[in-house]
């Protein structure tokens, strides 16, 4: 938002509320300085500054980052910021993520085993509170009344813009509330007007909570600014809406009552707002998506050099990585090895649980073999612009391809020009002189030539390319033709393919054919079949001309929202503490679009999208198959398929009506959403997050998954607070 954050400690002294310290942990809220609010208020220009250390609060973890002066006391810092917290509690116990850490009782998470003492579970608890308590004071100093006191209500600009300012605070604390609404259910509640000390907030159920942000979230709508118009990172009505849109999709669960219409309600202000996908996914969670992005529409900003923490995405990018992956392709300085996710979410992409390997690459002929040229009729007798061929053995002995749009003549030189030696026909058909006439092709077309200047033969043969093999439809029968572009110099074919393997044939024969050794983009004559490990619609693409001779395979039916890590990790996990069982996610990265690296190689400038378009199409599509009316199916369907071109690069991914089902939306969030704090209240919303109709490798503590307690959706009120605070009621089975 601002890379301001350290310039205001607007901490405990501005009456941080909450139930009360906890004992075990001695999580208490400091006071390292001595301002109050009253002196802070004092200066005009400090409004911006403590709305400022509001929206730092989902950022940072104390008032100087990363560490030595933290907001709560009791935990590690890193472990006590704002995001971390809530990525634990939403990613942790759900398919898409485990950790290999033995922090206390993080293990507890996956298992869904966790009790009333959580550390992780307190010290988000805590965070929440701590959030609305920073919200609550900033209200009660910019009153019309305490602005009056001041004598700052004569500026116009001052008081128009604390009418924003206010309105975002209010957004800010209804998320969090929503947050403690979604993880805890009933919470102490404290509002701006209640008083400033020692006394034991009331706790309110969840329905009333429930109410409570509805109402707070529609009152401030005419007070935040306009969708899209604000500075990058503050809320505005799009926001506000979204969390509205969120509000009611759940509503069932928070209170029993359905609330769908209301979600496409507000879905569709959003998505009538301007907003567009991003054309590439992973700019979505590089260093730089704060630039130019379309489609977030709420984010958390993180910045490597002014909003330092060990959390947010310093957590998420560094813990991704270990194993044999390069620290320095995620913008970092070091992996934290500790989390992956599970064969359950690989299979949303790859449903027999198998990753293809990265198609070949086509490889430059970046080898220094002696060269020919081939200048002539057919490209204006320029040995600076004609053809070449290599001697890859350097032996005198030439070959490559030659495209001829028109018959005719040609010579060979021996360099790229006329005035070295050149070769022209000899006495007999076959042969070469480096005086005789020119040579010729009786027609045009794509030719192999092959020219040994020392023996002074050549030799050229007219060919068409195909493939064939296990995976064509004409096995190994029937060649597939390919298609020559003079254009690219390239012969391509997209053909539908099963798994099995293929080769590369000239003229329907088998006197000349490539395959490739290596499987790694280069061709060899007579070489090995080349594997197709998945069937698809593929792309194949011959690049002959000069050696070394290239191809590549591109699957057409690719979500490229799969970004995973697959060298040295294993699908199955044998022992979650083990890194390399499972595999590694490589979604969030610190690297530019451009592929440079963040400022800072410890801390990461990638901002954490919290609400985005995608996510309300998905929303919007759900509520309308849950029999939301004021939507349709045409337009739900449209919304999730521009998602899935998205995802795919082309039209191959996207669905059919019938196939736009319930199930199919919870799939489809887990591809586009994960690791974005959305599975948990997803799976629950499903009602497939605890008991045994899902299972995912090691639910319960199994590594083959297994049936957990109900009480599990929702995590306890800590024990601390319970003990401290009399009125409070604790979760039931807890």
């Amino acid at each position: 938002m601002y890379k301001i954050f350290s310039k205001l400690l607007l901490i405990a002294s501005l009456a941080f509320i909450v139930s009360s310290c906890t004992k075990d942990l001695n999580t208490v809220p400091l006071n390292p300085k001595t301002i109050t609010s009253a002196t802070v208020f004092n200066d005009t220009a400090n409004y911006k500054l403590a709305l400022a250390k509001l929206y730092a609060g989902l950022t940072m973890s104390g008032q100087t980052g990363p560490d030595g002066n933290p907001d709560i006391r009791g935990i590690d810092e890193g472990f006590g910021e704002y995001l971390r917290g809530l990525w634990y509690l939403q990613e942790l116990p759900t398919d898409e993520a485990v950790i290999g850490w033995n922090d206390q009782t993080i293990q507890n998470f996956h298992k869904q085993a966790w009790g009333s003492s959580d550390v992780f579970i307190t010290a988000f608890y805590y965070r929440v509170m701590y959030q609305v308590s920073l919200v609550n004071e900033f209200l009660r100093q910019t009153t019309d009344a305490k602005l009056a006191a001041r004598g700052q209500n004569n500026d116009a600009k001052l008081m128009a813009n604390i009418k924003h300012y206010r309105a975002e605070a209010r957004f800010l604390r209804a998320l969090s509330y929503w947050h403690g609404l979604d993880n805890f259910g009933s919470m102490p509640f404290v509002t701006e007007k209640d008083p400033v000390g020692a006394f034991f907030p009331k706790q309110i159920s969840r329905a009333d909570l429930f109410k409570y942000i509805e109402s707070e979230l529609k009152a401030i709508i005419p007070d935040l600014i306009p969708a899209r118009q604000n500075e990058y990172a503050r809320a505005d009505q799009a926001a506000d809406w979204t969390l509205l849109s969120k509000l009611y999709l759940n509503a069932k669960v928070y209170t029993g009552q359905e609330r769908y219409t209301d979600c496409i309600t507000y879905a569709k202000k959003v998505i009538a707002a301007g907003y567009s996908l991003d054309p590439k996914y992973q700019n979505l969670f590089l260093a730089d998506n704060n630039v130019n992005n379309p489609e977030v529409i709420f984010p958390i900003d993180f910045d490597g050099i002014h909003s330092r923490t060990w959390g947010g995405t310093t957590f998420i990018i560094h813990a991704a990585v270990g194993g044999s992956m390069n620290p320095a392709d995620f913008g970092i300085d070091g992996g934290w090895a500790g989390t992956r996710t599970t064969s359950a979410l690989i299979k949303k992409f790859y449903p027999n649980g198998v990753i293809p390997s990265a198609a070949p690459l086509m490889k430059s002929a970046t080898a220094t073999y002696p060269e020919i040229y081939v200048p002539g009729g057919y490209q204006g007798w320029d040995p600076e612009t004609a053809p070449a061929l290599a001697s890859v053995q350097s032996n005198n002995q030439y070959e490559g391809y030659v495209y001829m749009k028109t018959a005719g003549e040609f010579k060979f030189t021996s360099a790229r020009d006329w005035s070295h030696t050149n070769y022209g026909a000899g006495a007999t058909p076959g042969t070469l002189s480096t005086t005789g006439p020119n040579l010729s092709v009786p027609d045009s077309g794509y030719y192999k030539i092959n020219v040994d200047t020392q023996a002074l033969t050549w030799s050229d043969l007219k060919t068409t390319w195909g493939l064939i093999g296990s995976a064509t439809p004409g096995q190994w029968s029937t060649d597939t033709p390919m298609h020559y572009s003079p254009a690219t110099g390239l012969w391509t074919v997209t053909v539908d393919l099963t798994a099995g393997e293929i080769k590369f044939r000239a003229n329907g024969g088998w006197s000349l054919n490539y395959g490739s050794n290596n499987n790694d983009g280069t061709l060899q004559e007579g070489g090995a079949n080349i594997p197709i490990a998945t069937a698809g619609n593929y792309t194949i693409s011959l690049k002959l001309g000069v050696p070394p001779y290239t191809y590549t395979i591109v699957n057409n039916k690719v979500d490229h929202r799969a970004l995973f890590y697959t060298q040295g990790q294993t699908l199955q996990i044998n022992n979650i503490g083990t890194f390399t069982d499972g595999i590694a996610v490589t979604k969030f990265k610190n690297i530019t679009s451009t592929g440079q690296p963040g400022k800072d190689l410890t801390f990461p400038d990638t901002d954490f999208p919290v609400f985005r378009l995608a996510d309300v199409y998905l929303m919007y599509a759900e509520a309308v198959l849950r029999g939301g009316t004021g939507g349709d199916l045409t337009t739900a369907l449209n919304y999730v398929n521009k998602i899935r071109t998205r995802a795919y690069g082309n039209t191959l991914g996207d669905i059919t009506s019938s196939e736009l089902t319930l199930p199919f939306i919870l799939n489809e969030r887990a591809r586009e959403l994960y690791w974005e704090c959305s599975r948990r209240t997803d799976l629950i919303r499903f009602g497939e997050f605890t008991g045994d109709k899902y299972l995912w490798p090691w639910k319960g503590g199994v590594q083959a998954g297994v049936a957990t307690n109900s009480k599990y959706n929702l995590y306890p009120i800590p024990a601390s607070d319970l003990t401290a605070n009399p009125t409070l009621k604790q979760n039931p089975g807890y």
